[in-house]
């Protein structure tokens, strides 16, 4: 018998790892993760224990609570199998912060078994962890396509300690063994980058389908392409589906590929002036065809962003791209040509402060800045919490005089997630006896949940997982344990990795928010007075030249504090503790703010 769990909206769900006191770990259905802390797990109580049990034990470490830092592991008979190392980007609440990668606090215990690590695209919410947790784990090898090989490696230069990584590549077809546990065949998934790769994995006890970000395929005529390894895949007895969730609430059906060309080709043939347009660096095959239109309507390509051109080049000597010699120029030579003799791709479309995109606007870019009649396209969604900074890049583009074009306006992006109807359709020709969906925030996942019930999968045979827990599945059955390992966010921060605690994030925030105030008072070293008028310095909290009467408020609080207090008790830490404690609560009753309060004593 399995252990019942939890039912959330009919699913079962368990409970859910242990809190961590951390506004950063929210849980994916609350916006409030908080994982339990390292060290502590909890197993099944349930009648039949969880060792008791012949299982394939998956454990996601990132992806399962958000869009990015996708990582998951299975293990069997003390043999692990990892699925992708990727990042997430900072949020809001992680001022400062460059990325946010999974926690391996459970695989560094046992590096030992691993027998490799599956790679299944070149996305950087899938590998863009590899350079800080490879060596962490062993170095052990990474199975991946050549496209995802080579973009992994270049990057891996940049990481001077990192080891040497040991890639094997493989293609879709190929089948490997690890270990006496895992079987792996690949299928190739189409996507928004070549290369991609889904993975039916054999096991001593079930046969199990990992999907790697997938869409379906459409030609003009809505005929759908790439189903044969979906069927085959059907016919082996799967026991468990694990699914891509990002787009599972997006009704219909993928938009054509085709669709999306010929609508950019005909805003080309519409521009007068120069074009500039911004999408993924990643989306190699979109930028391969718009390179081909290019060069049919005769313009010239500048590659604008360092990514960009990185994996341009790379794709083009691995022959994913074929590009006439002299159509791509550089940026140098750009005035060279007329106007509507030009196409400019850039990085940026999310209006990153460093990307291509935003050194053209604020004309930090010496060679390319925005013209009155500028064709601006975005073929690329907004990533959720982006929408102020790209609503941000068109206001400016407008401004400057450029025509702006975006995907609400005309179909000019087709997302590489599939939507619910090509997820029903994916489930049904996969005929899995258990869906894990995964890839999302909760209410993505749980959406998808809902699509597999609709395309055949009884309700019960879904598992609604969090990062950090722990499902068992087999041929028969699939149950989320209790048993949960730390899934909390590791932070990079500069070359610091996971050296960014809670105490610094929160201050952090306090100073976005509220500002700081230095308190400097200078007293006798032998009678303890005040020799001085303290100084006070705020930054982001008040303007001193406007604000003397509080300033003159708080300097007779700091002298009366002083006065109050024997010279005998007047240690510098026991003082900073009452500055910041008194004058904090003085200065709330005043503003209603709390600022962050920095006092400095000196003795002389």
């Amino acid at each position: 018998m399995i252990e019942k769990e939890r039912k959330t909206n009919g699913y079962y769900s368990a409970r859910g790892p242990a809190r961590r006191s951390s506004s950063l770990n929210r849980d994916s259905s609350s916006r409030t993760r908080r994982p339990m802390p390292a060290g502590r797990t909890r197993t099944a109580s349930s009648p039949e224990s969880t060792e008791q049990v012949d299982a394939v034990r998956f454990t996601p470490l990132g992806g399962l609570g958000e869009v990015g830092r996708n990582m998951a592991y299975l293990e069997y008979n003390d043999e692990i199998l990892i699925i992708d190392m990727g990042l997430q980007f900072p949020e809001e609440e992680t001022p400062g912060i460059d990325f946010i990668i999974p926690n391996i606090t459970s695989l560094e215990e046992k590096k030992d078994k691993i027998k490799g690590v599956v790679l299944t695209h070149a996305h950087y919410d899938h590998i863009g962890a590899v350079p800080y947790l490879v060596g962490k784990l062993g170095n052990p090898p990474i199975y991946t396509s050549k496209l995802t090989k080579a973009i992994i490696e270049k990057r891996q230069v940049e990481f001077t300690n990192a080891p040497k990584l040991n890639v094997i590549p493989i293609k879709e077809g190929d089948k490997i063994k690890l270990g006496d546990s895992f079987d792996l065949e690949f299928f190739g998934m189409s996507h928004t980058i070549p290369d991609n790769v889904g993975i039916i994995i054999k096991t001593p006890v079930g046969n199990l389908v990992h999907f790697s970000d997938f869409r379906i395929d459409y030609d003009e005529n809505g005929e759908p392409h790439g189903l044969d390894d979906l069927k085959r895949a059907g016919k082996m007895g799967i026991s468990a589906l694990m699914i891509d969730s990002t787009n599972s609430e997006e009704s219909g059906h993928s938009i054509s590929e085709r669709v999306v060309e010929k609508n950019i080709e005909e805003l080309f043939k519409k521009a007068e002036g120069r074009i500039i347009l911004a999408t993924f660096s990643s989306m190699l095959t979109r930028i391969a065809e718009i390179i081909k239109i290019a060069d049919r309507l005769g313009r010239r390509v500048v590659i604008n962003g360092r990514s960009m051109k990185d994996n341009v080049e790379i794709a083009q000597n691995l022959g994913y791209m074929k590009v006439r010699k002299g159509l791509i120029i550089p940026a140098e030579e750009i005035n060279k040509h007329k106007d509507n003799e030009i196409l400019v791709i850039t990085t940026g479309a999310q209006g990153e402060s460093t990307a291509g995109l935003m050194r053209i606007i604020n004309g930090d870019n010496r060679n390319i800045q925005i013209k009155q009649g500028d064709t601006m396209i975005f073929s690329s969604s907004v990533i959720p919490g982006n929408e102020r900074s790209v609503q941000a890049l068109k206001d400016n583009l407008s401004r400057q005089g450029a025509i702006v074009y975006h995907s609400k306006i005309i179909d000019i992006h087709a997302s590489g997630h599939a939507p619910k109807e090509d997820l029903r359709l994916a489930m049904k020709l996969i005929n899995p006896k258990f869906v894990i969906p995964i890839h999302g925030y909760y209410f993505m996942r749980a959406s998808n949940a809902q699509n597999a019930v609709d395309a055949g999968v009884p309700r019960e045979n879904v598992l609604l997982m969090d990062n950090g827990q722990v499902a068992f599945i087999n041929q028969e059955k699939a149950f989320i344990s209790q048993e949960t390992v730390p899934a909390f966010y590791v932070m990079v921060d500069g070359l610091g990795v996971g050296d960014v605690q809670e105490v610094v994030l929160r201050d952090r925030r306090v100073l976005a928010q509220e500002g700081m105030l230095v308190i400097i008072v200078t007293l006798d070293r032998q009678t303890g007075q005040v020799l001085k008028n303290p100084d006070i310095i705020s930054r982001g909290f008040i303007y001193l030249k406007e604000s003397q009467e509080i300033l003159s408020d708080i300097r007779r609080r700091i002298r009366g504090i002083v006065s109050r207090i024997p010279r005998r008790d007047q240690d510098p830490d026991y003082l900073k503790t009452v500055f910041r404690d008194q004058i904090g609560q003085f200065i709330y009753t005043k503003t209603y703010r709390r600022p962050m309060i920095l006092p400095v004593v000196i003795e002389v």
